[in-house]
């Protein structure tokens, strides 16, 4: 397996494809990298050579974008920051409801979990032995 900012890429697929595996890598991005280094469309990774993988790596450092860890920490320190503010968005997030003012009465399961099951009213019930036969009957 090829190794690109720190990341495992699949050999099988294409390299276009096998990019998208880099956390804030999308198809795009992978098309211009793939571009900028100058390989071919259906270039599979496992036939790159390690000239080939340098390059990719070059084309990689050079976008200029924020990657993995980098990527990751940011996010983080982003949502951290609305927390510490108080912002409305920041209290959507500790909370653990949807930010951008999506409905909560219904949906929101990927944000909220799965449904916690609440004991609902149990409905009273004579016990059988306080009910005589002749009580029955007389229902009937």
């Amino acid at each position: 397996m090829a190794i690109i900012a720190g990341v495992n890429i699949p050999d099988n697929q294409r390299l276009e494809i096998a990019l998208t595996a880099i956390y804030g890598i999308g198809r795009s991005t992978s098309k211009k990298i793939v571009a900028d280094s100058g390989m071919g469309d259906s270039t599979r990774v496992r036939d790159l050579s390690d000239e080939d993988l340098a390059r990719v790596r070059s084309a990689v450092e050079r976008t200029g974008l924020l990657i993995e860890g980098d990527l990751r920490r940011e996010t983080q320190l982003n949502i951290r920051r609305l927390t510490d503010i108080q912002s409305f968005r920041g209290l959507r997030h500790r909370r653990g409801l949807p930010v951008r003012g999506q409905r909560t009465k219904t949906n929101a399961r990927t944000k909220r979990g799965r449904r916690q099951t609440v004991a609902g009213r149990k409905r009273v019930v004579a016990p059988n032995h306080l009910i005589s036969n002749e009580l029955i009957v007389h229902l009937l």
